[in-house]
């Protein structure tokens, strides 16, 4: 029988990852859309298509596409993120079904932590989605102390995607992460038990 399919969102810095390796430990395969994008960056074919629409500046000293190049570029035009979704979307796809296919027999459920999970239509692919939730006071704290983030910051990346309230309205289960990883974990254990009764 085929693990049912959890579908991960959540607003930027509420502890979405937190919550894939909480999922994880209860018996999840995890597959993380924002590892499988940069790790398709090093395709050379994505590669050599990044160069060719936007030059030889995309790239590091090493050759590498340079991940902060591409991330000012498409934050600015509406246009580039298109087409590099357009681009990368397919190489993510594929290694996200080798993931899943790969997953042992006693695997729970499988994961897709996406933050464009509802943007790009995956929920399709998902027997239940949760969002993970936190006060925005305690999201800006933590980005702060993680990586650097202003509050500025995390509305210029929030207004890339679905309102916050759009994409809570649109979930399964809402899951407020304020209490530490034990009580969210025990929140998703409970979620997990319920969806495989």
């Amino acid at each position: 029988m085929t693990p049912p399919v959890i579908g991960l969102i959540g607003g930027i810095g509420a502890g979405k990852s937190e919550a894939a390796r909480a999922l994880e430990r209860l018996g999840c395969v995890v597959a993380d859309a924002d590892m499988l994008a940069k790790a398709a960056l090093d395709a050379p074919a994505i590669r050599s298509k990044i160069v060719e629409w936007w030059g030889a500046s995309m790239l590091d000293d090493s050759g590498a596409v340079d991940r902060a190049a591409v991330a000012s570029l498409v934050f600015e035009e509406s246009d580039a993120l298109e087409r590099l979704e357009g681009l990368v979307h397919p190489e993510v796809e594929r290694r996200r079904g080798a993931i899943f296919g790969a997953a042992p027999a006693s695997t729970r459920a499988l994961v897709i932590d996406a933050p464009l999970l509802l943007e790009v239509g995956l929920d399709d692919q998902c027997d239940t989605v949760i969002f993970i939730d936190a006060p925005r006071a305690l999201r800006l704290e933590r980005v702060a102390e993680s990586r650097g983030w202003d509050a500025r910051e995390v509305d210029r990346r929030e207004v890339q995607q679905l309102a916050l309230d759009k994409k809570r309205s649109q979930a399964d289960h809402i899951v407020v992460n304020e209490e530490g990883p034990d009580a969210l974990e025990a929140a998703l254990a409970a979620i997990l038990d319920e969806l495989l009764d």
